[in-house]
Formats: structure tokens, C-alpha cells, sequence
């Protein structure tokens, strides 16, 4: 199935289709110097399917991981495109996680001004989150996303039978963020998750969530306003995440991140399905340095931080707290 991603020139279309990577040549504009941007934990056959269809590929493998999405990463992959003749005709396609596409993104809004930008998800949580919606960056000193810009991509594809390979905890990490989606927007998918077979059941959860996050971007594409409810978990999580760097996934890091910011009964509730899918549900804090951490949120203004919050499933309510406050919380 294709979603359309309505935001005038910008918009583009999302394919959802088990065994679509191989056929990217007729989905997307390969006929030209093409970066493929992937990761080591990511099967190189995947960009090697994407290479034999392009034009001239230039294949890219940084290493796994928060640390490659750094400005030293980024001027690595500006070099290559520009040692290898890439013009503002030619495009960047990314193929692997959230990590990956950041980096890739990141590297396509801001070489030349702007070339085309492809994503290929790899990883559940770029196939139900970060895959769409334009928010491309890098991380400076273990803050994330700190130096970064809204670009979207021309398309993207979504394949499911690439999470054949996905590593049990990577499927989990991306859970988090379906997890996160129903809580503040559609019972009805929550329902999904906490009762049924959920992979037996993944395409129809990557559907859901895309079409929750579709609505969102395309009412509010540069987050003044409705798109703050995808930060849900967020604050606490990314501060989290500061400390952890590397060690905590993304998706575990927003796991205990949602924990602080819901209602009890409805965290009772998010236990029983955050042990589920196997994600965190405790962790040992150091208030000071989680608060440090959170002084740091994009979302900040001054000393007061727009808060998502849960009361009950599928609704969502937006407060304005402050650090301290934030802070206490945990």
C-alpha cells in the first residue's frame, strides 16, 4: 500500500510492501550518483540490493551506533559526495535505523543546499517513527539531535521482511515508539499491542503508527504545536539516553521516559505491555544529572519545558513545567 504524505511540495509518498527494496529502481530515481548511507549492523546485502539498481553507487558503512551521528560523520559523508563528483542532481539514500537516517538526512538538507533524500528503513523504530516526518540531524557532546534542520525525503519505502533480520532487542526498541503513538492517540492500537500477536500482527502496527504520525506532521510539520505529542516519553527519555549514550537503546531510554508523565492506572497498564515487548520498566537515577540533561530538551523555553501527558489511553494533554519540575517527576 502507498500513504501520501500531503504537505504540498514537499510531500511525498511512504510505500509499504513486503519485498519492495526490490524493486527500488522503479520507486524511486536511481538513474544518477547515488549515496547509500548504511550501517555495520545492518546485512550489507540490503545496500548492495539498493547499489545494483542505481545508476553509479557509492556505498557508505559507518559504524553502528549514536556516535556516528556526530558533525565529524556528517563531513565525512559531505567529502565523499564531493570527491566523487555528486552534483544537486544526485541523491542520498539511506538504508538502515533512525541513526542512519538522521545522519543520511542531515547530510542531504545541507550538501549543496539540498539534494534528493531517500529512506529505507531497517529497523522497526525508522520503519514506525523516524522514517517520516523530516527531522533529520547529528548530536554535539552526547546531546541528541542538537545541530539538525526539517527536510523531507522525496520517498520513502517500507518493507517489513527486512525485520526478518532485526536482533530481538532492536524489534523491542522500535516498539517503544507504536507503544508511544497509541498512548496518546489510538486505544484501538494500544488495545492491539497489549492483546494480540504482535508480530503476527507488525504490519498492521507500522501501518497504525504511520498514519498517526502522518496526521500529526502534516497539522503541525515544524512542531509549534500538535507535533509536540510524538515527544511523549521523550523528555525524561533523551535526558536518559544523555547519560547512557550507547549503552540504553533509544526505545528503552523513551520506555521509562513514558513511565513519569502518565496517570497510574495507565501506567499500570504500560508495565504489563513494556514487559510485553520486552523493554525497561526501572532505573536507577541521579536527579541532578538527569536534570542537567533535561535542561538541555529542544522543546525548552527559558526554564519551562512543554510536557506530554498521559492520563488516559489514547488522549493526551500538554503542560508546561520547568526543569525542577520536570526533575521531580522522576
Amino acid at each position: 500500500m502507498t500513504v501520501t504524505m500531503n504537505l504540498l511540495d514537499r510531500g511525498y509518498d511512504i510505500v509499504i510492501e513486503r519485498g519492495a527494496i526490490n524493486a527500488a529502481n522503479k520507486l524511486l530515481n536511481l538513474n544518477r550518483n547515488v549515496l547509500i548511507v548504511t550501517d555495520d549492523g545492518v546485512p550489507l546485502d540490503y545496500a548492495e540490493c539498493i547499489a545494483k539498481q542505481c545508476l553509479n553507487p557509492v556505498i557508505v558503512i559507518i559504524k553502528q551506533g549514536e556516535e556516528s551521528k556526530s558533525i565529524a560523520e556528517m563531513e565525512n559523508l559531505c567529502r565523499v559526495m564531493l570527491n566523487n563528483g555528486f552534483t544537486r542532481k544526485d541523491c542520498v539514500v539511506a538504508v538502515g535505523g533512525g541513526v542512519v537516517g538522521d545522519l543520511a538526512g542531515f547530510c542531504a538538507a545541507s550538501y549543496m543546499r539540498g539534494i534528493d533524500f531517500y529512506n529505507i528503513p531497517t529497523t522497526l523504530l525508522s520503519q514506525v517513527d523516524s522514517s517520516i516526518g523530516g527531522k533529520v540531524a547529528v548530536n554535539l557532546d552526547k546531546y541528541k539531535n542538537i545541530i539538525g534542520a526539517f527536510y523531507q525525503p522525496k520517498k520513502v519505502i517500507i518493507d517489513p521482511l527486512l525485520l526478518n533480520t532485526l536482533p530481538e532487542r532492536q524489534f523491542s526498541n522500535g516498539m517503544a515508539e507504536a507503544i508511544k503513538m497509541s498512548l496518546t492517540s489510538d486505544k484501538e492500537l494500544f488495545n492491539l499491542i497489549e492483546n494480540s500477536d504482535i508480530e503476527a500482527n507488525i504490519d498492521t502496527i507500522i501501518e497504525k503508527s504511520l498514519n498517526i504520525k502522518k496526521y500529526v506532521v502534516e497539522n503541525d510539520e515544524r512542531e509549534n504545536g500538535l507535533r509536540k505529542i510524538l515527544n511523549f516519553g521523550h523528555t525524561i527519555g533523551h535526558a536518559i539516553e544523555s547519560v547512557e549514550f550507547g549503552n540504553l537503546y533509544h526505545g528503552e531510554c523513551v520506555a521509562l521516559g513514558m513511565l513519569y508523565v502518565c496517570s497510574e492506572e495507565v501506567k499500570k497498564r504500560l508495565i504489563k505491555v513494556l514487559n510485553k515487548v520486552g523493554l525497561p520498566t526501572q532505573y536507577e537515577f541521579d536527579k541532578e544529572v538527569i536534570k542537567a540533561n533535561i535542561s538541555h530538551d529542544k522543546k525548552s523555553e527559558g526554564d519551562v519545558i512543554s510536557g506530554v501527558f498521559v492520563e488516559e489511553i489514547g488522549a493526551y494533554k500538554i503542560k508546561n513545567l520547568s526543569v525542577e519540575e520536570f526533575a521531580n517527576l522522576i
